[in-house]
């Protein structure tokens, strides 16, 4: 359909530089403007209702009309609206969530430090890194280690912790310093009759092999997402945490865990450390930590951390870091009363209990002529669409039938995001019921059957 001429789609193609979209189709489709929220469901300017299956970006946990969120930043507007914590400056709201994040936290932390993203949380992990061995005196120590396909951010460094190729391409990135190791994909890349444990003990002698390769003097950290998000909602093989945790305890490489997407709940337990067993050294958070009602993030660091920037801090006379934002009280404000009824609610418990009937309605799919593998754990998941089910062959990106069945699916009154080798994501809010996610996943039965008879019309599992 064309895009009227000054109507609210021409004036956001005109005036609008939109995030990860292919500016050249927005150009032609304009955009879904969004108007309203109510539950699980977000509503566009035609009045038609979506239920949103990735949670807006994997983050709306109490859905898009939680009230008791609304009116803590409310009050909190009223009683202060602004103010920061440079120079020996504070706010209540900031010191009480700090406390909290210590409190439910998955290791013992010393110190909260606040930051506005996930991506501004990633990038200040990789320079306390750097500060905190140059205080001990390793200033070889520097090296950063992620993982193919993993999702860390997009300012520069931490857009060059991400090892998602549309992320790099001719932004000159990654960095020098920063490297990546294997993707835990047992779907894709473990060898023919290689069990999940063997894989993981394999990926595991990979980075071995690498940091001696680097020299373990020169490699300071190791960066993972419990559960890879945007790479597709990559779920580690057995053992993976355990055999990667020893590798990096024997060259003192810090063990980072980037926790954005699945802390909160969202992998049936509290943090995602929790259900893989992971032990982080040093941690950071974002998203479901204001129900994304406000942009907040933390980076949560370690007493010997702690210690060691304490020192360089007399040496240099300051800590040379911080943003505007940082704590902001209305943001904390949201985020203290969104962990507050976390816990009033039993909401963690209640998305492990519908966890299990989403699980179950997602992995049944994986006999759909049309998926390859159906992946997930708690509320989180994806369904790999693939041209060869028996040879695990995606289809060629062109033909881009991940984003034909997310059109589907918007036809259908639900929003889903396809992501790398047509894996389709499901992240829907922690308040979904067992009857909202039957209602969502018979919306992708019907999405999967039409896409299929597409891909049939159109001859697309041909390969090149």
């Amino acid at each position: 359909m064309a895009i009227r001429p000054n109507s609210d789609h021409a004036r956001d193609v005109a005036h609008v530089l939109h995030p990860y979209t292919n500016l050249a189709k927005h150009e032609e489709l304009g955009p879904m403007i969004l108007k309203g929220g109510k539950g699980i469901k977000v509503f566009d300017d035609t009045g038609k209702g979506y239920i949103e299956g990735l949670a807006g970006l994997w983050c709306a946990s109490f859905g898009f009309d939680e009230k008791e969120l609304v009116d803590a930043a409310i009050k909190q507007m009223r009683e202060l609206p602004y103010y920061h914590g440079f120079g020996h400056k504070s706010t209540l709201p900031s010191i009480d969530l700090a406390e909290r994040l210590k409190a439910m936290a998955p290791a013992p932390f010393s110190k909260v430090l606040f930051v506005n993203s996930g991506s501004e949380a990633n990038d200040t992990q990789i320079k306390l890194q750097w500060y905190y061995n140059n205080a001990r005196g390793k200033t070889r120590k520097k090296k950063m280690i992620s993982r193919v396909r993993a999702y860390h951010g997009v300012t520069i460094a931490a857009a060059s912790l991400t090892g998602l190729p549309a992320n790099h391409r001719d932004f000159d990135l990654p960095l020098p310093g920063f490297l990546h190791t294997d993707c835990p994909h047992h779907y894709h890349f473990a060898e023919e009759g290689e069990s999940e444990e063997e894989f993981s003990t394999r990926l595991a002698a990979n980075l071995e092999e690498m940091i001696i390769r680097e020299d373990p003097e020169t490699v300071a950290a190791f960066i993972a997402e419990p559960v890879m998000g945007a790479g597709g909602v990559i779920v580690p093989p057995k053992g993976y945490f355990e055999k990667i945790q020893a590798v990096l305890k024997k060259y003192d490489v810090m063990m980072i865990v980037d926790e954005v997407i699945c802390g909160f709940g969202r992998t049936g337990s509290p943090w995602g450390s929790q259900t893989f067993g992971i032990r982080p050294d040093a941690l950071s958070c974002a998203k479901q930590l204001s129900s994304a009602y406000m942009p907040i993030a933390a980076v949560m660091v370690s007493e010997d951390m702690y210690q060691a920037m304490l020192d360089e801090s007399r040496k240099i006379g300051t800590f040379g870091h911080g943003y505007t934002y940082s704590g902001h009280p209305v943001a904390a404000a949201v985020a203290r009363r969104t962990l507050e009824l976390y816990e009033e609610r039993k909401t963690f418990q209640h998305a492990a209990e519908v966890g299990g009937r989403f699980q179950a309605r997602l992995k049944k799919l994986a006999d759909h002529p049309l998926v390859g593998e159906a992946r997930g754990v708690g509320l989180i998941g994806a369904l790999e669409l693939v041209a060869d089910k028996k040879a695990r062959r995606n289809f060629e990106p062109a033909k881009a039938v991940g984003a034909y069945a997310s059109a589907r699916a918007q036809e259908h009154g639900l929003l889903i995001r396809a992501m790398m080798n047509d894996s389709l994501g499901f992240c829907p809010p922690l308040i979904i019921s067992e009857a909202e996610i039957d209602e969502m996943f018979d919306i992708v039965e019907k999405v999967l059957d039409e896409t299929d008879a597409w891909v049939n019309k159109e001859s697309l599992r041909k390969a090149a």
